[in-house]
């Protein structure tokens, strides 16, 4: 049996946070299209960081997000400035998913660190763990902006392992996408996917990395 983890890394957005939740609070708004709306933003809001990465031309999660909502508007033929503010303002500060403040304290009572390690820009993330009534829970909030390119490069890892001066198999490292799971399994992390969706399994030949339901399995998971 492998030893217990040290520290527990946390991915912020659909993993912690629930990225359809701003969507969803002005869905009757957007009407029947809302959830494909919301579908097409994340897809794009990723696709937009993977393609910058790739180019060496970094811009930071909140101007993607953004960019990415533009894209999906257009798409869908909605010209609402008031409703694409009310948009980003709600992704500031995303729900939390309902397991998630217990789960994170049983992993603390257990004696693990709590850190987060994201694409997210430093402002977005202190607002929303501080919507979610999550201050002061993690004793790190990392962002890709400390090294100016996102996950799954191994340089924004890296930055869990040196801020918390740990071996990378003593970190538990969660994310609810399997790219980013894989990716860190990838870095030696002992990673886990919530793959909330019970969605077929991806990545294989990059790395083996288990499944959970939910951030509630992740104590016993964890040793």
């Amino acid at each position: 049996m492998e030893r217990p983890v040290k520290a527990c890394v946390f991915d912020a957005y659909g993993t912690l946070f629930d990225v359809h939740a701003a969507v969803r609070a002005h869905a009757p708004r957007i009407g029947v299209a809302a959830e494909a709306v919301s579908a097409l933003w994340r897809t794009k809001q990723l696709e937009y960081t993977w393609v910058r990465s790739l180019m060496g031309r970094h811009a930071d999660f909140a101007q993607l997000t953004g960019e990415a909502l533009d894209h999906v508007m257009a798409r869908h033929g909605i010209a609402d400035p008031d409703l694409r503010a009310d948009l980003m303002a709600a992704y500031r500060r995303l729900a939390a998913y309902p397991e998630v403040a217990a789960s994170l304290a049983a992993l603390a009572n257990g004696g693990r660190r709590l850190a987060i390690l994201s694409n997210g820009t430093p402002a977005w993330l202190a607002d929303a763990v501080a919507a979610a009534g999550l201050a002061g829970r993690f004793a790190a909030v990392w962002s890709v902006e400390a090294v100016g390119i996102y996950k799954p490069d191994v340089r924004v890892y890296r930055l869990a392992t040196d801020g918390l001066g740990l071996d990378a198999r003593d970190i538990g490292f969660v994310s609810s996408n399997p790219w980013d799971a894989a990716g860190a399994a990838n870095f030696g992390f002992r990673a886990v996917w919530v793959n909330r969706s019970g969605l077929p399994g991806e990545y294989a030949s990059v790395a083996a990395v288990p499944e959970v339901a939910s951030l509630a399995d992740l104590p016993m998971h964890f040793g």
